[in-house]
């Protein structure tokens, strides 16, 4: 009695010209195979690329509110007015006068 054989084992057997195009072709297909998956990798690099980025970007805008908030602050705790109600509560306070402006004179050697 005869083995029948089944399309897979012709197939994996090489007895077939098509087997024989396919392992030909073989090294091809890994390539492409490989090529494929290096694309897949490169894209889920770049989506976390740009989900980092647009989290910096978050951070920069809040770290920027942050700067101009306290710019202003000092800017304001820094004027005249202001700095003589702080050093009232110690004594000090505006003499009135206006300053004098020093001249340096320089000597020729």
């Amino acid at each position: 009695m005869a083995r029948k054989r089944n399309g897979f084992l012709d197939f994996a057997l090489l007895g077939t010209p098509m087997a024989n195009e396919i392992l030909k072709n073989l090294p091809y297909l890994l390539f492409l195979g490989f090529l494929g998956t290096i694309y897949i990798a490169n894209i889920h690099y770049a989506e976390n690329t740009m989900r980092e980025i647009n989290v910096l970007k978050d951070d920069i805008s809040d770290m920027r509110a942050q700067y101009m908030a306290a710019k202003a602050e000092l800017m304001y705790n820094s004027k005249q007015s202001e700095v003589l109600e702080r050093v009232s509560d110690i004594g000090l306070s505006d003499s009135g006068k206006i300053p004098k402006k020093i001249l340096v004179k320089k000597k020729n050697y």
